[in-house]
């Protein structure tokens, strides 16, 4: 008997174009709904803004089914922000330092640090040094506390541009080759690696800690402030795996006396793994650790004698560069993502 009067009630299997379809659809309408976001912050912005200089708001007035004369508590809202926003506006005293006014938090509020990295400038260490040099600006004056909270009515401005958080989080796997250098950008005009992924994205995304220009191997780039300051701090113990090719045979003595320990000039330091990456040539060596010290892996070595004559991280936060070719990159998927944010969170101190 034939199958055919009952294909109806099979569904069909959606193949990769339909697919493809379904995640552009996703993406315009994520796109559509952060644009109204947008405009809607900027409009609250714009009636602050008037009600402080003293301008009427069309926008705030009583609506028709309103007695005359009679606030909605919308309009009290915007008009007990704005007088907010003047109060700390004023200056406290007559003295060059800047202002520090202590603000509990307050809902909508973040650091100074924080708001910059977040609105995808950099990250919140770097942020730190570029407030305390001056080059940020909070209500039209110069300021220079990097732990001063920052509300929604505030106006930020950063190199004559006026800042808003980011919403289009951005998070890229790069497969680094040597001779390029992990910096936004370089004075002495060396390559960087955002040279490698200037086509991958129009936001400002910045690397997640550093790698020597002539190390290669995994590197991420994001423009998500709180992820990048998770995946920095040591209390995560964030897992590396690099692969080292030495100028010759590791010996088993200084093989055990890695794995013990090495007291370095800038003190101890211990490793989660050690292993020879091919069992006939023992100047290829795997290693394991979770320290975030500058040049830990090559130093190791050098502190018993050997010469590094190639550092590869082939590991990173438990992301691999596996089908990622050198020079190349990929975005990561919201899974990777979701586990780079939960990961190791009961180390937190």
């Amino acid at each position: 008997m034939s199958q055919s009067p009952f294909q109806k009630f099979v569904p069909k299997k959606k193949n990769s174009v339909i697919k493809e379809e379904f995640r552009q659809q996703k993406k315009k309408a994520r796109k559509e709904k952060n644009a109204y976001f947008d405009k809607l912050k900027e409009d609250k912005y714009q009636a602050r803004m008037a009600l402080k200089k003293g301008i009427p708001n069309p926008a705030a007035s009583p609506k028709n089914n309103e007695a005359p004369g009679k606030t909605t508590s919308a309009s009290k809202s915007i008009s007990n922000a704005g007088r907010s926003a003047e109060k700390r506006a004023e200056p406290k005293s007559t003295s060059n330092k800047p202002q520090t006014t202590n603000i509990k938090s307050q809902p909508g509020s973040m650091p100074l640090n924080k708001y910059l990295a977040h609105c995808g400038v950099c990250s919140r260490r770097d942020a730190v040094a570029l407030i305390t040099q001056g080059n940020v600006k909070l209500n039209g004056k110069v300021f220079t506390e990097p732990g001063y909270k920052v509300l929604e009515s505030d106006e930020v401005v950063y190199n004559g541009k006026k800042l808003f958080v980011t919403k289009n989080l951005v998070y890229i796997l790069l497969n680094k080759p040597k001779d390029y250098i992990t910096t936004t950008d370089d004075p002495q005009g060396r390559k960087t690696v955002l040279q490698l992924i200037k086509n991958a994205t129009d936001e400002r995304v910045y690397p997640i800690g550093r790698l020597d220009r002539n190390t290669s191997g995994v590197l991420l780039l994001t423009n998500d402030g709180d992820l990048t300051q998770k995946l920095s701090h040591p209390s995560y113990e964030i897992k590396k795996i690099y692969e080292v090719k030495l100028d010759k045979p590791l010996a088993k003595s200084d093989f055990d006396k890695i794995l013990k320990g090495l007291i370095l000039e800038d003190g101890e330091v211990r490793i989660d793994s050690l292993a020879y990456a091919d069992s006939k040539d023992k100047s290829i060596i795997g290693i394991e650790l979770h320290s975030g010290r500058n040049r830990i892996v090559r130093r190791i070595f050098e502190h018993l004698g050997y010469d590094v004559k190639g550092l590869d991280r082939v590991m990173y936060a438990n992301l691999t560069k596996k089908n990622v070719e050198r020079s190349k990159w990929r975005y990561l998927s919201e899974k990777e993502v979701r586990l780079l944010k939960y990961m190791n969170a009961s180390k937190k101190r």
